[in-house]
This record gives structure tokens, C-alpha cells and sequence, in this order.
């Protein structure tokens, strides 16, 4: 029989709150986390917004060698994960080392080391790149130093899905568990592409809204005047727990993962299939996993990014997987108040929706100002809607044509 897998504590590291309970407070507000770059001269660049952590500080949680010795990405996975662990309550000095992992996912890695590190490289010669390069960029080096931090000996690697990254590492660390090669996981995403190249490369293939006149109002999910998604950098790190281990160290306990599914549209390596037939075979696989109706979930957190296409086509394979009910059901993409975190994104979302499920109340999607008609559900525009809610779906989709749906719900 496959064993119940809980969560039991969070952490994230976002533009809009560092800190969950903070977090949570400015999404049920409306506010918004996306303001001009300040990490570097946007002067020349099309975009020149993003959900930048501009004021980054690793103080109290990384000592100062460290933190010069871990890419920004790495640095987010740490403060998140340290929170997580802080607030799951959890001593693994207590626990078998091999029964407890860390599966983290990034679409990038580190971006930032790479583009130092070729400064370097032109500027002052092939001897000057420094000798901690490799293991700095390296996309596994979020979970490894977590697993160093901890001293976690169990299942420990990296997922590369692009955007659906965070979502297929939980979905991961989801399966390690209950089927008992872990009885503890950390598990979630970590991201920092606001970086030259980084925003001139997504910008140049126009995937960027171009509101500079206006960066708080630019990420506008479902909305008719839509124009891209915002960058945006972080961390959402999660404890996933079997309910027993959970139980017996007497831990809080906000939610059960019930299902997980995923899929690839196999079309194109940028752009979402228009008829949603990936993304709905993701969510229907969830569902399945969980052994539900579609009418059993209450709130959809959205993979909603603000594109034309991707809205669209996330909106039509709602409708496939939920017929009747997708019109009942609460959507929305809090994208719209973070920008993307691209791999980072799942790991954040689904906190956020085990915020949702804990109180009852389903967050926002701002900037809802003009509904595009094809998108036509009920996306909880501008302010929260409470809800009784028992079981939430995240959504997450990635270049690549991945798709990844999981889902939570009270535990009974």
C-alpha cells in the first residue's frame, strides 16, 4: 500500500516577502512584488522591470565564505530551506540519514556565475576563473548543499523541466516517500535569471510584457491586454513528511498530497499546444493519482503567466479536464503579484495554495481589468474569495512542452 505523504513546513524567498507568513499577507492584499531592476543598469534593455530581490541578504541564515561560495540560486534554495525545516520543527539529527533527501529544481541553475565567470574569461585570461565555477553553476548544487546543510544521505538530485521544474521535483519527492525510499523530503525550486543575458534573451524572443511604464500593472494573467510574463527570482522550498513520522514528532500539519501527474505536449519547444491536450493529460493524471472526480477540486492555482498563447491554451484544458465544473471551480495565478519564478514557480505556488486550503481563502488575480473572452472562468479577479476549500491543484508548464499538476488537500 502506498503511504500518505503530509507537509509540515514551508520557506520562500520572493521579491514580494521573504518571509511566508509576510508573503501571505501582501497576496491576500493585492500587492505587487514587481518594481524596476536595481540588481543591475536596465538602461539599454527593451524590459526593464522584473521581481528582482534587490536588497538579497544570506545574514542570519549563511555565514559570509559560504555565501561567496553558492550562486544566488543556491543562496534562495538555502534561506528558503532553513526556513522550512525551522518551521517544520524537524531535528534529522533524530532521524535515519538515508530515510531523509532533498530533490530541488531549477530551470537555469547558475546563471549568474556563468556570466561572471565569462567576464572574467575575456577580461583577464583562462587562470582568473575562479576554481569554484562548476560546482557554483552546476543545477545540482541547490540540493546538495541542503543535503550538506542537513546532513540528508537519502534521494538527493536536481530536476530540469524549465518552469514545470519545482512541480515535477515535488511530484518526485511525492513518489520517494510513498513508496519508502524516504520518510522525509525537502523538495521545491529555487531560480535567479534576472541577469543580463538572462532578461535580454527572454526579452529578444518576445516573452516579456514591455510595460515599463508601469511595472506593478504588467503581469495581467487572463486579461485582454496581456503582453507577456515578468521575470522574477526566488526560492519555495517545502518539508514533505509520511503521516506517521509526521504524527509521531507531533508535527503541524497543513495539507496531504494527495496526486501528482505529467506529461509533454511533444509540439513545439517554446510554445503551449492551443488545444491544452498536454496540460489537460497532466491535470487528469493528478487526478487520477488522487483517486478524484474533477469536482472534487475547489481552487486551481494557475500556471497563468501572463503570455497570449498560455493563458489561452491553460484556460481550454481547464475546460477538458473539468467540463461543467470549471466554471464552478476558483482559479487564479499569483504570478499576477510575483512575476515568474520560472523553475523556481511551483515550489512558491504551492505553498501559496496550502495557505489557501489552511484558511479558506482563495488568492487574487490583480491586474483583471479587461477578462479576455477566452478566458472566460472564474479567476477570483482582484481580491480574495473565501471558499470552503478541500482540495487545491497547482499547475506548472514549462518550455519543453512539460506539464506538471499536483494536489493537496485537508487531511482526514
Amino acid at each position: 500500500m502506498k503511504r500518505r505523504v503530509v507537509v509540515t513546513g514551508f520557506g520562500a524567498v520572493t521579491s514580494l516577502s521573504c518571509k511566508v507568513d509576510d508573503l501571505w499577507r501582501r497576496v491576500l492584499a493585492g500587492e505587487s512584488g514587481i518594481h524596476e531592476i536595481r540588481t543591475f543598469d536596465t538602461s539599454d534593455y527593451k524590459v526593464k522591470f522584473g521581481g528582482d530581490l534587490h536588497d538579497w541578504s544570506t545574514d542570519g541564515y549563511i555565514d559570509a565564505k559560504e555565501s561567496k561560495r553558492v550562486d544566488r540560486f543556491t543562496q534562495f534554495a538555502l534561506v528558503a530551506g532553513i526556513d522550512a525545516v525551522s518551521d517544520a520543527g524537524i531535528d534529522f539529527s533524530k532521524d535515519d540519514p538515508y530515510l531523509c533527501g532533498a530533490i530541488i529544481g531549477s530551470g537555469i541553475g547558475g546563471l549568474n556565475e556563468i556570466e561572471e565567470q565569462e567576464r572574467r574569461l575575456i577580461l583577464k585570461g583562462p587562470d582568473r576563473v575562479s576554481a569554484f565555477t562548476i560546482p557554483k553553476l552546476m543545477l545540482n548544487a541547490a540540493s546538495g548543499h541542503l543535503s550538506i546543510r542537513f546532513g540528508l544521505r537519502g534521494p538527493n538530485y536536481a530536476v530540469a523541466t524549465a518552469c514545470a521544474s519545482a512541480t515535477n521535483a515535488m511530484g518526485d519527492a511525492f513518489k520517494a516517500i510513498q513508496y519508502g525510499d524516504a520518510d522525509v523530503m525537502l523538495t521545491g525550486g529555487a531560480e535567479a535569471a534576472i541577469t543580463p543575458i538572462g532578461v535580454s534573451g527572454f526579452a529578444n524572443m518576445r516573452a516579456l510584457s514591455e510595460r515599463n511604464d508601469n511595472p506593478p500593472a504588467a503581469s495581467r494573467p487572463f486579461d485582454a491586454d496581456r503582453d507577456g510574463f515578468v521575470l522574477s527570482e526566488g526560492a519555495g522550498i517545502l518539508v514533505f513528511e509520511e503521516l506517521d513520522h509526521a504524527k509521531k514528532r507531533g508535527a503541524k500539519i497543513y495539507g496531504e498530497i494527495l496526486g501528482y501527474g505529467a506529461s509533454a505536449d511533444a509540439g513545439h519547444i517554446t510554445q503551449p499546444d492551443e488545444q491544452g491536450t498536454g496540460a489537460a493529460r497532466a491535470m487528469s493524471a493528478a487526478l487520477r493519482d488522487a483517486k478524484f472526480t474533477p469536482d472534487r477540486i475547489d481552487y486551481i492555482n494557475a500556471h497563468g503567466t501572463s503570455t497570449p498563447l498560455g493563458d489561452k491554451a491553460e484556460t481550454v484544458a481547464v475546460k477538458r479536464v473539468f467540463e461543467d465544473h470549471a466554471y464552478k471551480v476558483n482559479v487564479s495565478s499569483t504570478k499576477s503579484q510575483l512575476g515568474h519564478l520560472l523553475g523556481a514557480s511551483g515550489g512558491v505556488e504551492l505553498v501559496l495554495s496550502l495557505l489557501a486550503l489552511r484558511d479558506n481563502l482563495c488568492p487574487p488575480t490583480i491586474n483583471l481589468e479587461k477578462p479576455d473572452p477566452a478566458c472566460d472562468l472564474n479567476y477570483t479577479p482582484n481580491k480574495p474569495q473565501e471558499r470552503r476549500l478541500s482540495a487545491v491543484m497547482s499547475n506548472s508548464f514549462g518550455f519543453g512542452g512539460h506539464n506538471a499538476s499536483i494536489i493537496a488537500g485537508r487531511l482526514v
